[in-house]
This record gives structure tokens, sequence and C-alpha cells, in this order.
């Protein structure tokens, strides 16, 4: 691989593998709405929330740090009270509990106004915050952290292109499955090291999803259960206990940032976790881990980038599939052993869907994980998905995106009906 193109897939990973406090789809509204509040220079009294559709089902029913509330309307209120644009997702790190309460109280008094936006947009979100005969307003769109526009008293002050159109982004896609593999097992590793800081970010939300209940405690359940000699001890457990109560912790709102991937805090600890606990239990060196988890974070990267960033395909099969792979790289498997690993997810799990950001991912996580260590158990034997068989190809980069097709362009009438479920429901 030449020095171009290593730098084109270091600078992706360093783009796309980033901290978050709590689910990104709030939090791309809280970190709107600061940003809005901030060019406004006084404390909001009224905030108007346009949001896509696809925004708004990954936001209804998951809970904003530090709030004790789910929901966008007061992510955006804790955003505009309490929040600071330039920590990006990380935006409601320093909220106190009197600007939490204030952001319940905003809201309670019916002062946020969130509606569906007025586009196409699948990610986007559109906050104007009102003060006396002041306002001013922010856009995001493209990403979960791209600021767009902003306006001060109908003027604007601020534009740069959606993410979708920024510099760069017409150069041609650097990944392959192949590309992943040759990167991951000969990049420098002083270039590569800094992913173990996803290793320890991530382990130590497991950590504190076992420790005590939150959401559905589906990690918790686990460990329970393997104390009580119900389930066993064994690495398939072991990496779908410690995934899941990573991500039990995060939809419950813990105050701890997690490293996503694509703009997905679960799929960023999908990524990461199943490796971690193979490396765990297989004695890994931190050079084998971090060549493992470079391959797991670009998988992931890559079959998203098929996807898009938002749809109706469920993040935790890619990141389970990502997974996977890197533990491939740790049970000494090679580049045939990754390809019939991915052959196996989409032959098995393709069609998980994406209800919104909940308690019960955690659930949908568990199962992807689970899938996931089946699936590279299978490949590692030499037993793969033939290619004839439903979206499955012979073909690496095919099969991909046949998955990438199915979930963006064959589930748009899906996505329509998870929303109008979930908007309709008494």
């Amino acid at each position: 691989m030449n020095e171009a193109k290593r730098n084109a897939v270091l600078s992706l990973l360093h783009r796309e593998v980033v901290p978050a406090l709590g689910c990104t789809e709030p939090i791309a509204v809280a970190l709107t709405a600061a940003k809005a509040a901030e060019e406004l220079g006084v404390t909001p009294e009224k905030l108007d929330v346009a949001v896509s559709a696809n925004l708004l089902k990954n936001g209804m029913g998951v809970m904003v740090p530090g709030t004790g509330e789910m929901g966008l309307g007061v992510a955006a209120a804790a955003g505009a009270l309490g929040g600071k644009s330039a920590l990006g997702l990380e935006c409601l790190r320093d909220l106190t509990e009197e600007t939490a309460a204030a952001a319940r109280d905003m809201l309670a008094k019916e002062a946020v106004i969130l509606h569906l936006a007025d586009n196409n947009e699948l990610l986007y979100c559109l906050v104007t915050a009102f003060a006396g005969n002041e306002n001013a307003a922010a856009e995001l769109a493209g990403s979960h952290d791209n600021i767009t526009r902003v306006w001060k008293n109908g003027r604007l002050t601020f534009e740069k292109p959606h993410a979708s159109q920024a510099a760069g982004d017409d150069t041609p896609w650097p990944l392959t499955l192949a590309a992943i593999y040759e990167f991951a097992i000969t990049a420098p590793l002083e270039d590569i090291s800094f992913i173990m800081e996803a290793a320890r970010m991530n382990r130590r939300v497991a950590e504190e999803g076992l420790r005590r209940q939150y959401g559905l405690g589906v990690g918790k359940m686990m460990d329970t259960q393997i104390r009580n000699h119900m389930l066993a001890d064994d690495l398939p457990t072991f990496a779908t206990k410690l995934t899941a109560a990573a991500a039990d912790a995060r939809m419950a709102g813990v105050m701890l940032p997690v490293m996503s991937n694509s703009g997905s805090g679960n799929q960023g600890i999908t990524c990461t976790m199943p490796v971690v606990a193979c490396a765990i239990r297989m004695q890994s060196d931190d050079e084998k881990l971090t060549r493992a988890l470079i391959i797991s974070h670009l998988t992931s990267i890559h079959i998203k980038h098929h996807l898009g960033r938002l749809s109706a395909h469920c993040g935790a099969m890619v990141a389970a599939t990502a997974s996977a792979c890197g533990i491939a790289l740790l049970l000494c498997g090679g580049l045939k052993d990754m390809e019939r690993t991915v052959r196996n997810m989409v032959g098995n799990v393709s069609g998980m869907i994406c209800d919104g950001a909940k308690s019960s991912c955690a659930l949908k996580v568990a199962t992807a994980v689970t899938a996931g260590i089946q699936a590279v158990l299978l490949a590692l034997g030499g037993t793969v998905v033939p290619g004839n068989e439903g979206i499955v190809d012979d073909d690496i980069e095919a099969c991909i995106a046949n998955l990438g097709r199915l979930g963006s362009t064959g589930m748009k009438e899906a996505d329509k009906v998870i929303l109008d479920i979930m908007l309709h429901k008494a």
C-alpha cells in the first residue's frame, strides 16, 4: 500500500472513530442547539427544532446523558442551556444538575417546539433559538457533528458544505476488505496505536454496565446467569456479555463517553468489545489487539459506507460483522477467513431492522455479536455460505454492495413504516 493511500485510510479512521457522550442522534440535536445558543449570545427563551425523520426515529426512545429524560426535546434544551459546541459529540460533558433542571423546566413550559424538517435529508437538524426580539439558528447535515450553516437575526454568519459535499469526498473510496487487511497488518504500530483508546474507553463503559442496572440489563443478566451456572463462561458468552453491558449503560444515558464508529456509539462499542474480549481470553499482546481493532473499525466503516449514515438496517449487524473479522486475526486467520466471515453474516442476519435507539438495542447487539462469533468460527473451519444463495456473492465486494443496496434502497419503505408505527403509538 503506497503512502498516499495509507494516509487516506488513516484520515478516514481519525474522522470516523471519535469519542461520543450519549446516543449520537440526540447529541447531534444538542450540538446544533448549543451552536444556535452561542450565536444568540444570551440564554434562549424558546427553541424551534426541525429534524429529519431518521434522526427523529433514532432519538425518540433513548436517555440523554445528565438529564434523566429521553427524547430530542430535552436534548435540544440541554444543549442550548449547557452545551459547548467546541466539544463536538461530547457537547454535554460539562452539563450540571442545575442546567439539566432548567432544561427539563424549559420542556415542561412547552418552550421547545419539535417537528419534522421540510426536506429529504437523512440526517438533518435545524435549531432556531429565540430571546426577546433576537434569534439565531444553526443547521447540521450529513453527519452527526457537521454544522453547515449559522444565522443571527436572519443574516448568514457561517457556512460550509454538507459532509457529503466536503472537500475530498469526491476522491475514490480507499477501502476494500483486501486493502483493510493489508493496512492493518503492515501499518507502523505508532500510526495506529491510538485505537487502543477505544478499547480502554469502551471497556470502562462495559464494566459500568455490569456494576449497576441500566436499561434492560442484558449484560448484567448474562453475568448473573454465568455465576448461577446457567450460562457457560466461554468466549462467545464473555464477548456478548461485555458488549451488551456497554450498550445497556449507553442507552440509559450513562455520563461516560464511548468511542464511536461512523457516527454511532453502539457501533463503536460493537466494533470494539468482542475483539477486546477475545484478546483477553487468548492473552493476545497489545500489538495484535491493535491490529485486530483496526480491522474491525475499518471493516465497519467500509460496510457502513455502502449503507449510509441512517437507514432501516441495524448497525449492530454491521459492527458485529466487523468485530468478527477482527477476531479472525486474533485467532490466526487471514483475509480469506475475513471474507468467509462477512459472507456468513450476510447470509444470516442481514435483515435486522433499526427501529430507533432505545434500551432494547442491547438485545440486538447481543444477538449480532453471538452471530458474529458463530460466523467467524465457521469461517475458520472453512465453512462459508455459497455465493449462489440469497444476497450473498462469491465476490466479497459485491456481497458487501448487495448488503448496502438492501439497507439503503430495499428498506426505504420499511423505514417509513417503522417511523409511522412509532409516531402513531397511543
